[in-house]
């Protein structure tokens, strides 16, 4: 990740980009948020099949690859494309969920607009350079 302090660090970025010290707290609450709402799901009885839980790993898989291919790959492009993707998967989750649990789903809601804002800033800083 050393690219977040060199090669992100020099890009042109949309006017409402957060301020790096922003992002550590909120992914910390995202997960956290993340983590009860899975464990709603999964302890509750209500749960016949795991495929919730198979869209959920999936969009966490999608979350990891977005950080390698966003940072890692350094390329904003390809980022765009998984980030889409990781919205309309985190979508599809809080959907399963909300079947088996709405305090669950509800839990997603902060995800998926903090992913939309991410998808904003994907898209600008693609844009821009």
């Amino acid at each position: 990740m050393d690219s977040i302090s060199s090669w992100y660090t020099t890009l042109a970025k949309p006017e409402f980009t957060p301020p790096n010290y922003v992002f550590g707290p909120v992914w910390i609450t995202l997960y956290f948020l993340m983590g009860i709402s899975l464990y709603l799901v999964w302890t509750n009885k209500t749960l016949k099949s795991s495929k919730p839980l198979i869209i959920f790993g999936v969009q966490m898989f999608l979350n990891a690859l977005w950080s390698i291919v966003f940072f890692g790959l350094e390329s904003p492009m390809f980022g765009l494309l998984i980030i889409v993707t990781l919205w309309g998967m985190i979508t599809l989750t809080i959907f399963s969920f909300w079947k088996i649990s709405k305090p669950a789903a509800y839990m997603l809601l902060p995800y998926i607009a903090w992913v939309s804002i991410a998808t904003y800033l994907n898209y600008g800083i693609w844009i821009l350079n």
